[in-house]
């Protein structure tokens, strides 16, 4: 599989911030679920159809690295990578870059495919892996 790559900008807000004035490290997280649920939306299969088809996407683990700051107001950019065809996984690599291009974090986020209502684990669905192929 060829890597796919998505790319969303995101203007930091206060709330994002801790006193310091930089993005406060628990926040992260949404920036990663921006990134990839805009990354398949843009594939033209939104989180949303996923979940009207009975399939949830938990989060199994996060590894994550900060390399520089980002502020409030900063007009960041969010790229995610997937370079794998999801099983019943699937492996983002998210690179969060400042206003100015500067790489400021480096995270890999590994999502489960899930039965929504028997809460077991599924293979990723069909409509998805054909995205990716």
């Amino acid at each position: 599989m060829e890597a796919v790559t998505g790319k969303v900008q995101y203007r930091v807000i206060y709330a994002d911030t801790d006193q310091m004035g930089v993005v406060y490290y628990g926040n992260y997280g949404k920036l990663y679920e921006i990134g990839r649920t805009e990354m398949i939306r843009g594939m033209g299969f939104p989180y949303k159809e996923l979940e009207k088809s009975g399939v949830m996407m938990p989060v199994y683990s996060v590894e994550s690295k900060y390399l520089n700051v980002i502020t409030y107001d900063e007009l960041i950019t969010i790229e995610t990578i997937v370079r794998e065809l999801p099983t019943a996984k699937i492996k983002f690599q998210n690179r969060i870059f400042n206003e100015d291009g500067t790489l400021a974090h480096e995270a890999t986020v590994v999502l489960v495919f899930m039965d929504t209502h028997t809460k077991k684990l599924v293979r990723a669905p069909e409509g998805l892996l054909k995205l990716f192929k």
